[in-house]
């Protein structure tokens, strides 16, 4: 990943530098294998190698880090901080006080309480005395902790029956070259940088040091001296100076500031260009609501809007009669009426008398939205159609012509709508649902022709308000978190053993005996493949090391959706009608299976995911989701959401045998929390934006200092900053031409940024 804020060549590699044969030989090898450096036109762009201390063994293994350069050394963050500065003997300790203690360990145990609470401990020796670090309901704790590990508690200790005792400490884990510097003083800030195989902490930390020693003088400064004093930021060189070279805690968090100020500023400066390029472009059409148009649209609904939705719809009309194109993000939880708000906004473009899309991830929710709004609109005068990737040659040729010619109005469909041969006739609105599912620049694909259509996009996976500033901050934003009147919450229950599992299908059935449905969820349709066995390594906090490295899969993983509705029709469900649908069936065969299930003939329905979104039954308030374990929090979420939607109680039961720690948390936090925004921030904590996004979207924030959610204040610092040197002309000045240069290098191709205007 380029360094932040430079501009750089081709990595080092054969033909990349103009050299003479003399240059690119080396004129003489030190004792440890050290080559002389050349002179380089640009010293940071030095070959790592011939980096002071480096030399070509070690070249080969900081490569593997994707240290190439010098000045890769210089912005190589460190991946965490040991602070020495307060370690304290077992005598030196006070009570209440945040301090911290260094030993190695010696016990672990784990036991439950007289309350029923399971407590670990980890015994560790400092010195003649012993000191314990407990943890209630955390089993999972243990696992991290080896005989002789040397650890750092901090935190704030108490006496326990004369022992000292840290509960919840703050962990880290030494290493052996941790305590020193190279001339063995003590240290009282420690960086520790990743490392591969073959790679000693106290070498990538002299390289560091040299290259900190050799080239931090020449790392240019690209932001105004205005904003550094207005933003309170070090210099660059100081910043890189402090951030590897601490004298103590406060000097590490102000060159961390500084670095990870600038990473997310760019990125936030490159968003505020696309949103600036967005509204630049062509003008979008017009499309006022009166009140006879608003009276109209609200007949259709049977209910009253709630009062997210009634600002979501304030913040929509307002957009379609700016003059400029709407680029709105409306998010909601599960539930929330975010279908309505777009009937609504498609509902207006039409009153105004213009063409509206409603594209969707796939044909299962396209056909969702057709039969709720093809119901609602039973008896209007809009012209509508589906467009699917199903439709035979002859039909799509005839919808093509409707829609080309301005006849039909309203088209609902699937990835279809941006294909070859679909041409609008005047399309003034689109509405694109479950964006994560898509690729960003699915969104432009609309936009040809002398008008912009306004563009809506919504989803039902919420999306930490970090996350929306950068991935989605060229968007304005609309979130929905209140709900219809009378939606109870889904309770949620983790069912981890042979007796909760039988209880819990002994409730199904009870609740299948009151006239309720239920929906049993599996990750497959099938038999197991190597396919199916990547997935699950996907998950590697899943399987137990040892299986991961056969591609082995346990023997709960080989259930299918197939094989549980073959059992549960002879054993659990035996007596109950039971369905089945899945991806792998054809488009009428899901629509028959979903149609016996939205009647309630079928009263259990064994699924994939297919049913995550989209789909809208009622009278189910029950779920079983078979090997939870391999699914997402988010995923999870938007399946429990399709229970309980109606007047009845919703339960969840999460099946797992699986106990390792980031499995353990995300199911417990499915039990905890109903709030799909409190959801999206422990997943998001847990896993990164790829889970929320969707794997399209995996790695798509190229951030290399910042962390959407530990810096989660930044984010929101560097956003305001960036929208207002952009609306201030201030961006595009000569004193921060370095900066929106480096920006430009950055991300011109990621964001489709001209680089010029």
């Amino acid at each position: 990943m380029p360094a932040i804020g430079l501009v750089r060549r081709p990595r080092f590699q054969t033909g990349c530098f103009s050299m003479s044969d003399s240059e690119q030989r080396p004129s003489r090898v030190t004792t440890d294998q050290q080559v002389e450096s050349p002179d380089w036109e640009d010293p940071l762009q030095t070959p790592v190698q011939f980096v002071r201390g480096v030399g070509p063994v070690r070249a080969k293994l900081l490569e593997k880090l994707d240290i190439r350069l010098a000045i890769d050394l210089l912005y190589n963050p460190p991946r965490d901080v040991l602070d020495l500065s307060d370690v304290r003997q077992p005598d030196q300790l006070e009570a209440g006080v945040q301090q911290s203690v260094c030993g190695s360990v010696v016990d672990t145990e784990s036991r439950l309480t007289s309350n029923g609470k399971t407590m670990s401990a980890v015994l560790i020796r400092c010195g003649r005395a012993f000191v314990r670090g407990v943890w209630f309901n955390q089993p999972w704790v243990l696992k991290k902790f080896q005989p002789d590990n040397v650890v750092l508690f901090s935190g704030k200790p108490k006496l326990h029956s004369g022992r000292w005792e840290f509960s919840n400490p703050h962990t880290q884990w030494l290493e052996v070259d941790d305590a020193s510097s190279e001339d063995g003083l003590p240290v009282a800030v420690v960086p520790r940088y990743g490392l591969t195989d073959g790679l000693k902490m106290y070498e990538i930390r002299r390289a560091v040091k040299a290259a900190v020693e050799d080239y931090v003088d020449l790392v240019p400064e690209l932001l105004s001296s205005e904003c550094l004093k207005a933003w309170q930021l070090l210099g660059i060189r100081e910043a890189i100076t402090r951030l590897h070279l601490p004298k103590s805690m406060d000097e590490y968090r102000a060159a961390y500031r500084r670095l990870v100020f600038q990473d997310l500023v760019e990125f936030q400066l490159a968003i505020a260009m696309r949103r600036r390029v967005w509204w630049s472009g062509v003008p979008a059409p017009k499309m006022p609501c009166n009140a006879k148009i608003d009276s109209r649209i609200r007949r259709l609904f049977p209910f009253e809007m709630t009062t997210g939705q009634d600002q979501a719809i304030a913040d929509i009309v307002a957009d379609m009669n700016a003059g400029r194109p709407m680029h709105r993000l409306l998010q909601a939880d599960v539930g929330a009426g975010k279908t309505a708000i777009a009937m609504y906004a498609i509902l207006v473009a039409i009153a105004n008398g213009h063409q509206a899309a409603l594209m969707t991830p796939t044909e299962l929710l396209a056909t969702q939205h057709w039969q709720t709004i093809d119901k609602a609109l039973a008896h209007s005068r809009v012209k509508r159609l589906m467009l699917t990737g199903n439709l035979t040659a002859s039909q799509r040729k005839h919808a093509l012509e409707e829609i080309k010619s301005g006849e039909t109005q309203l088209i609902i469909g699937t990835q279809a709508l941006i294909q070859k041969g679909v041409e609008f006739s005047n399309l003034g609105l689109v509405v694109i649902d479950e964006q994560h599912k898509f690729g960003v620049g699915q969104r432009a694909s609309f936009s040809t022709g002398s008008q912009t259509p306004h563009v809506l996009v919504m989803t039902a996976t919420p999306i930490p308000r970090s996350l929306c500033l950068t991935q989605f901050g060229d968007l304005d934003l609309t979130t929905m978190s209140d709900m219809p009147p009378g939606r109870q919450p889904v309770k949620t229950f983790r069912v981890y053993n042979a007796n909760t599992r039988k209880r819990a299908w002994k409730f199904v059935r009870e609740r299948l005996q009151e006239g309720r449905q239920v929906y049993v969820v599996c990750p497959r349709v099938g038999e197991v493949d190597e396919n199916d066995q990547q997935l699950q390594l996907m998950f590697d906090d899943e399987l137990p090391l040892e299986s991961e490295s056969k591609l082995a899969v346990p023997e709960e993983i080989t259930g299918s959706a197939e094989e549980l509705f073959a059992e549960l029709q002879e054993g659990e469900l035996k007596g109950f009608n039971v369905g089945i649908v899945h991806g792998r069936m054809n488009a009428q065969a899901k629509a028959d299976a979903m149609d016996s299930f939205r009647t309630g003939e079928t009263q259990a329905l064994v699924s994939t995911t297919v049913i995550e979104v989209g789909v809208d039954v009622s009278n189910a308030t029950t779920m079983v989701i078979h090997q939870a374990e391999r699914f997402g929090l988010s995923q999870l979420h938007q399946l429990r959401g399709r229970i309980g939607r109606g007047r009845h109680q919703g339960f969840c039961f999460l099946f797992s045998d699986a106990s390792a720690t980031d499995v353990v948390k995300r199911l417990s936090a499915m039990e905890k929390y109903t709030d799909g925004f409190k959801i999206a921030e422990v997943d998001f904590d847990l896993r990164g934006p790829g889970d929320i996004l969707g794997s399209r979207q995996h790695g798509a924030l190229p951030l290399r200092f910042g962390h959407l959610i530990k810096d989660r204040k930044l984010v929101e610092e560097t956003r305001q900053a960036a929208v207002e040197l952009v609306k201030s002309g201030q961006f595009d000045g000569p004193l921060l031409a370095p900066l929106k240069s480096a920006v430009l290098d950055r991300f011109a191709e990621l964001m489709d940024l001209p680089r010029s205007g």
